[in-house]
């Protein structure tokens, strides 16, 4: 645990965001995490709709635990006059907003980037969206699945005969990724050039870029690769093998030097690393049967302990199929503790540390996940909004 008493990087960063369900909530959770003071605002009628996805973390929502720690909840009623006007007053001395209502939504409340950024020049006003501003898609509904499907990545995702769409949100993840990386560059060009500006990140660029290996392989080679499971769809041996205590194994030959590592130290078949049928690549691609056939025999009688032994011994890259218990009990996580306790309204959670480290600085700030409205009236103070006023406007509805 770090003991450095350095600043977080976005210590003094004020972030006021309208958002819900991932994309939007993953982005500021990042912000968050390294130091920004992130305002939360959401309906008062239920908040967030991600709050509601399932009760798995403990009775809170898992989806909304993950993305939305460290927050401060704020609940308005945007189609209020006063909300909105609430809302416009803490953006004004906000240093970052960000949105991802419905196409169309935040330009009819004034929270649209151009809009923002035209009356605020330091302010840096990301939009993130399903398709992007324009174009013919731009108002149709992109959850992540669909998106996902428009992206073609479940094309490309799952079996010969099955497709499958990804098992995170991967449309919605990449989303939020590249919003907060936008969000970091406007920062650094504010700090250069003394204005913010508009981001715009839509879910089907950000996943269509991630699609690249596939793309450029079909565009370039006139056929997308075919689904092939954990195979690979142009290397061989590269798949997953079952072992004597029912665990899968999957392992990974890059080049021909490991092909025949492992032909000779792990299958125990010297012959097939100058055979021609499986010496390149190339034919072992051509074979794949008979190439998964060698390997699944040579790994089938080995508890998986023991062949990863014996691949990791001869240099081969391979790891264990694990499931979602084994990764929350992970030795490698555990030895560089990379797990936390989060505060929530129903007590500590599990949480892991995010992944960007700086050794020479204080850990990422992972505060307390928020209940709807939590903060509602200590933000509202700091606009000057007194207790009488603020109970008016709670009796009327506009706060939560």
């Amino acid at each position: 645990m770090s003991t450095s008493t350095q600043p977080l990087p976005l210590d003094g960063i004020t972030v006021v965001a309208v958002e819900q369900a991932v994309a939007a909530p993953f982005a500021t959770r990042q912000l968050a995490d390294l130091g920004a003071r992130v305002v939360k605002i959401e309906r008062p009628d239920g908040g967030d709709f991600a709050r509601g996805y399932d009760t798995a973390a403990a009775g809170l929502a898992s989806h909304f635990v993950w993305c939305n720690r460290g927050k401060e909840s704020v609940a308005v009623d945007l189609k209020d006059p006063r909300g909105i006007a609430l809302v416009r007053r803490l953006i004004a001395d906000a240093d970052v907003f960000v949105q991802n209502l419905a196409q169309g939504a935040a330009a009819r409340l004034g929270l649209d980037a151009a809009t923002l950024c035209g009356l605020h020049p330091r302010l840096v006003a990301v939009d993130i969206s399903g398709y992007g501003a324009d174009g013919p898609y731009a108002h149709k509904r992109a959850y992540d699945m669909l998106v996902q499907c428009e992206a073609g990545l479940v094309s490309v995702t799952g079996t010969a005969e099955h497709p499958v769409k990804a098992g995170i949100p991967a449309a919605d993840i990449a989303a939020g990724m590249y919003a907060f990386s936008g969000v970091l560059a406007a920062l650094v060009r504010r700090g250069t050039t003394g204005r913010g500006g508009p981001v715009e990140v839509s879910m089907l660029d950000a996943l269509a870029e991630w699609m690249g290996h596939p793309l450029h392989h079909g565009m370039h080679g006139g056929a997308a690769p075919a689904r092939t499971g954990l195979a690979h769809a142009v290397i061989a041996p590269y798949d997953a093998y079952p072992t004597a205590d029912g665990s899968l194994v999957l392992l990974s030959v890059q080049n021909d030097r490991e092909w025949r590592r492992l032909a000779e130290k792990v299958l125990e078949r010297p012959e097939l690393a100058d055979d021609p049928e499986f010496a390149t690549n190339r034919a072992r691609v051509a074979r794949r049967a008979d190439t998964d056939a060698a390997v699944a025999a040579a790994l089938a009688p080995l508890p998986a302990a023991e062949a990863v032994a014996r691949l990791e011994a001869a240099g081969i890259a391979c790891a264990r199929l694990n499931s979602v218990a084994d990764l929350a009990d992970h030795p490698q996580l555990a030895a560089r503790d990379r797990w936390r306790a989060v505060d929530s309204a129903v007590g500590p959670l599990r949480a892991m540390l995010p992944p960007i480290v700086f050794p020479d600085g204080p850990e990422p700030a992972m505060g307390a996940i928020p209940a709807l409205g939590e903060h509602t009236e200590r933000v509202l103070a700091g606009l000057g909004v007194d207790g009488t006023e603020c109970a008016e406007l709670r009796k009327a509805g506009v706060i939560a």
